[in-house]
């Protein structure tokens, strides 16, 4: 399994497009903005003759939506997030507003929800859903045992985690999530983080500014 990582839109989000030898492929909280950064994604995926099976959501913040509708649309591929992220996905369009993404083209409403431990089977691409709310209230994560990699979306990042000051989010919460689940993998699992440099567990076990609070 290989994760190729599109830093994009004005907030700097790192969306992903998770595939494997086979050829299967998912792309996860698309970060493409303008035609520019979507025309990126495209081209990877024509050159790599890649099958896009969906579009996943860590969670709905704005700047993980932002390219939603337009894969959904282009692939004509289901939208997949946890069911609490309604209530984020419902300030999007004034999230969009407020960060003067004035073309921001609306995401639709998934139309798969996804539970915790869920086994998601794409062809032969397989990710474990990890529930880790704190940053926002449905937040999840994507977990690969075999790959040994985690697309964790904000919940950790490279020595910080994500900000807990936005609607649904709750420090203790976060605290839980992280020190419960998400440290509880095996150190030499990479972290690609929604936002900065990827990351190990065992690195952010002994370093991360988690530790202080």
């Amino acid at each position: 399994m290989k994760v190729a990582v599109f830093t994009g839109n004005p907030i700097q989000q790192n969306g992903s497009i998770v595939y494997n030898e086979q050829g299967d492929a998912v792309i996860i909280d698309p970060s493409c903005y303008d035609r520019y950064e979507q025309q990126e994604w495209i081209d990877f995926i024509r050159e790599h003759n890649l099958k896009v099976h969906a579009v996943l959501n860590t969670h709905c913040h704005i700047d993980h939506v932002t390219g939603n509708a337009f894969f959904v649309n282009h692939f004509n591929i289901p939208l997949m997030a946890h069911k609490e992220e309604l209530f984020t996905l419902s300030f999007a369009e004034r999230s969009a507003q407020m960060y003067g993404l004035t073309a921001y083209v609306p995401s639709p409403e998934p139309t798969d929800y996804l539970t915790d431990k869920q086994v998601l089977k794409f062809g032969e691409l397989e990710l474990k859903v990890i529930f880790g709310p704190g940053h926002a209230v449905g937040h999840v994560a994507f977990y690969s045992e075999a790959d040994h990699l985690l697309i964790g979306g904000d919940i950790l990042f490279k020595g910080s985690f994500g900000r807990v000051d936005l609607p649904g989010g709750s420090m203790e919460v976060l605290k839980k999530t992280i020190f419960e689940r998400i440290f509880t993998l095996p150190d030499n699992t990479v972290v690609y983080p929604g936002h900065g440099p990827t990351t190990t567990i065992g690195e952010e076990k002994r370093t991360n500014y988690i530790h202080q609070f």
